[in-house]
């Protein structure tokens, strides 16, 4: 059994923290550890790190090195360019396939949080038994609480694999992000989960979907595929990769194939998507305010906000509903429920060629 972890990321949507060289899954938001060290703690009971590979940009290869010397450093797959999750996903399950002739492949997201940790694990076994016995891709599905516009949904077909512990269901169809009314229709219905982002599947089975749903991105792994090994495979890689096209394997292979299972993720998911969702996890003072970084926060009738601080004592008094982030060289202030949109800001600073804040 192997685990893929897909470490992008352009450092956007929680800077001011998160850079271009330092996205999110590279810091430590939620706790000591980084949120990568703790993706792969979290799998390494399962998946021993030497079956651990690590798909990444070249910028973020070094830090990566540094934080996870338990992974060996062939095991990071370097991307020449960023091309979305049906490239990255093909790439590792080339891997897979030549180290282990078949294998299954567990793909997670580099940057979530997970509350109970045994829960998960149970329920990757789970699905890596659904995939296996039915040669299916799985994917993992997360019950809504809220009508978000910011996940992808999933609708459940039939009920599959009775008699076992975890809810296992096919899947009648994968949607992309809706709009708020469509969301609310989704949450009303109760048959449709959010879509993780995670995937458990053979890397034959998965290959084998590419090759029927993508045949151009087949093609080019096809290529890579030969070089693997060789004295080539570096400049081969780095010639194909970057021509291959922008896809998700969501749009890709996932909305069309007809041997998708979901099984339900029922262990405290979030993917920590902004500031937002932050403070969602947080723990809170009887006012909701969540202060983070290490810093002084004095507090005077405010509520619901959330302050990180690492340097500067920062005062509140008599505001509510607010994100106040402060790093050595920028300063953030929002409304709560907009931090979504600091993305925007990001791609204002770059507009404005304003580098030295990227």
């Amino acid at each position: 059994m192997y685990a893929v972890i897909m470490a992008g990321g352009r450092g956007a949507r929680f800077w001011p923290r998160s850079r271009g060289k330092k996205p999110k899954h590279l810091l430590d938001i939620i706790s000591s550890r980084t949120i990568i060290q703790e993706t792969v703690d979290r799998i390494t009971p399962l998946v021993s790190p030497q079956n651990i590979l690590i798909v990444t940009g070249r910028k973020h290869l070094a830090p990566l090195l540094e934080q996870l010397p338990e992974i060996p450093s062939e095991n990071i797959l370097v991307e020449p360019d960023g091309r979305n999750t049906a490239p990255c996903i093909g790439l590792a399950a080339l891997h897979i396939r030549k180290r282990a002739g078949d294998d299954i492949m567990i793909v997670l997201p580099s940057d979530h949080a997970i509350a109970d940790s045994r829960k998960f694990l149970q329920v990757i076994k789970a699905a890596a038994q659904t995939a296996t016995e039915n040669n299916a891709l799985v994917t993992i599905g997360i019950k809504p609480a809220s009508p978000e516009t910011g996940f992808g949904y999933i609708e459940q077909g039939k009920h599959f694999g009775k008699g076992t512990k975890n809810k296992v269901f096919s899947v009648k169809s994968i949607r992309e992000k809706p709009d708020r009314q469509k969301a609310r229709q989704f949450l009303k219905k109760g048959n449709f989960y959010w879509n993780s982002g995670m995937f458990i599947w053979k890397a034959s089975t998965i290959l084998d979907s590419i090759s029927r749903f993508l045949p151009d991105l087949s093609a080019g792994l096809t290529v890579i595929a030969n070089a693997l090994g060789s004295t080539k495979e570096k400049i081969v890689v780095e010639r194909i990769y970057r021509k291959l096209a922008r896809i998700s394997i969501d749009y890709g292979v996932m909305e069309k194939a007809d041997n998708v299972f979901v099984v339900e993720g029922n262990f405290g998911w979030s993917d920590v998507g902004s500031w937002d969702a932050l403070w969602e996890i947080s723990a809170k003072d009887k006012n909701g305010n969540a202060f983070i970084g290490g810093s002084a926060v004095i507090s005077e009738e405010s509520k619901n906000s959330l302050v990180y601080s690492p340097q500067k004592l920062v005062a509140l008094a008599g505001v509510k509903d607010l994100i106040v982030v402060e790093t050595k060289d920028a300063l953030l202030i929002c409304r709560k429920g907009n931090s979504q949109n600091v993305k925007n800001i990001v791609e204002l600073l770059e507009t404005k060629k304003m580098r030295k804040y990227l």
